[in-house]
C-alpha cells in the first residue's frame, strides 16, 4: 500500500477536445469531451515521447484513472512510481472520454453509438500529437486497458496494426457464450416489466437518482447490444439479439456480436498481431464474469498461429486489478521507447 508517494510526480493536463465525427451520434452523447494527458516529472518541450492511451473499462471514462485511489495508485501515481522504480521511462499517456448513455464504451465504430474506433485514431491522436512532443509513427504508440478497455486495445490490434505499435490487455471481453449468456436473462426480467419495450426500460434507467448494480448490468447488455448489432434504421438505432416475448436468440443478430469476439476475429485477424512490437494479455483464474476462459482461447489460437505474445494467468478476480499495470506497463514502454 502506497501512503505518502517522496518521489517527483508528473502533470495531468486537462484539454478539450470537439469530436467532428461524434457529432450528430445515435445516443445523443455530447461531441465535445475533456481529454487528460498526463506528462511525466522533469517534461521536456523539446524533447520527444513514445505515446500511451489509456482505454478505461466500463462505466469508466478518463479522468476516472485521476481520482484519488484508497489504498493503492491512480493511474498517474502509478506511472510516477514505475518511473521512479526505473522500469518505465519517460512517456506521454492520453486518457479520452469515451462514455455514452449506455454506460460506457467497446471502442469500436457502431451505428448504435458512433465511431468511437476512428474518434480515437483519427481525431485524438493527432490532436494529442499536434500538442505534446510525441515520437512519430505507430512503433512508438501503445494502447492498453483492462475489461472493455482490454476488449478495445485488442481490437485495435487487430484492425488498426497502422494506428499501434503495441497493445496491452488485462482481463479483456473475450469468448461472448460465457460473457453474455448468464446475463440475457436478467436483461429479460426487466423487459416483463415494461412490456418488452427497451425504450421504456431506458427511459426508467435514465430517469432514476442512482443505478442499482442490477440496473448497471441491464444497461451495461443493452449498451452491447448498441455497440456490435447498430443499425441506423432501427427505431433505437440497434437490434437485441433475444427474442420478445419468448426470449430466444435471434440467430442472425447474435452471430453479429459474436463476429466481435475476440476469440472469432483472432482466427482471421491474428497475424495483425504479429507486425506488432508486443502483444501483451493476462487474466485473473477468479474472474467473475467467466473471461478467464475466452482468454485462453485467445492465447491458444495466438500460440497455434506461431504470434509472439506474453500472456499471463494471475490469482485474482475482475475488479481492482490495476496493479497488474505494473506487468504491462513496462513491457509495452520496452516496446515503444527505442527507434
Amino acid at each position: 500500500m502506497l501512503k505518502r508517494p517522496t518521489w517527483p510526480s508528473g502533470t495531468v493536463h486537462r484539454l478539450t477536445f470537439d469530436s467532428k465525427l461524434l457529432r450528430g451520434n445515435r445516443p445523443g452523447d455530447p461531441s465535445e469531451r475533456q481529454l487528460l494527458v498526463y506528462t511525466p516529472p522533469g517534461f521536456d518541450p523539446g524533447r520527444r515521447y513514445p505515446l500511451m492511451v489509456d482505454l478505461i473499462g466500463y462505466t469508466g471514462s478518463g479522468a476516472s484513472h485521476t481520482n484519488w485511489k484508497p489504498f493503492g495508485m491512480n493511474l498517474a501515481e502509478r506511472l510516477d512510481f514505475l518511473l521512479h522504480e526505473g522500469k518505465i521511462g519517460p512517456t506521454i499517456v492520453a486518457l479520452p472520454d469515451c462514455f455514452t448513455a449506455y454506460g460506457g464504451n467497446q471502442y469500436i465504430n457502431s451505428a448504435g453509438t458512433g465511431p468511437y474506433m476512428s474518434y480515437l485514431t483519427d481525431e485524438v491522436i493527432p490532436f494529442v500529437e499536434a500538442n505534446f512532443p510525441i515520437l512519430p509513427g505507430r512503433n512508438h504508440r501503445a494502447c492498453f486497458g483492462k475489461s472493455s478497455g482490454g476488449y478495445g486495445a485488442l481490437v485495435h490490434g487487430m484492425m488498426r496494426p497502422d494506428i499501434w505499435g503495441a497493445i496491452a490487455s488485462h482481463s479483456g471481453d473475450a469468448g461472448f457464450e460465457y460473457l453474455f449468456m448468464p446475463v440475457f436473462p436478467r436483461l429479460l426480467e426487466r423487459l416483463l416489466k415494461t412490456d418488452g419495450s427497451v425504450e421504456r426500460l431506458l427511459q426508467e434507467l435514465f430517469s432514476k437518482e442512482k443505478l442499482k448494480s442490477g440496473d448497471v448490468d441491464v444497461l451495461m447488455t443493452i449498451g452491447m447490444a448498441a455497440h456490435y448489432d447498430g443499425d441506423p434504421e432501427a427505431p433505437l438505432g440497434f437490434h437485441l439479439p433475444l427474442d420478445w416475448p419468448t426470449g430466444r436468440l435471434r440467430p442472425e443478430h447474435w452471430e453479429r456480436w459474436l463476429a466481435w469476439d475476440p476469440v472469432r476475429m483472432v482466427e482471421k485477424r491474428g497475424a495483425a498481431y504479429a507486425s506488432l512490437k508486443a502483444v501483451y494479455i493476462d487474466c485473473g483464474t477468479r474472474d467473475q464474469y467467466s473471461l478467464l476462459w475466452g482468454n485462453r482461447q485467445l492465447h491458444e489460437s495466438l500460440v497455434r498461429q506461431g504470434v509472439t505474445h506474453r500472456y499471463e494467468e494471475f490469482d485474482d478476480d475482475h475488479s481492482d486489478v490495476d496493479y497488474r499495470m505494473n506487468e504491462s506497463l513496462p513491457f509495452l514502454y520496452r516496446a515503444i521507447a527505442g527507434e
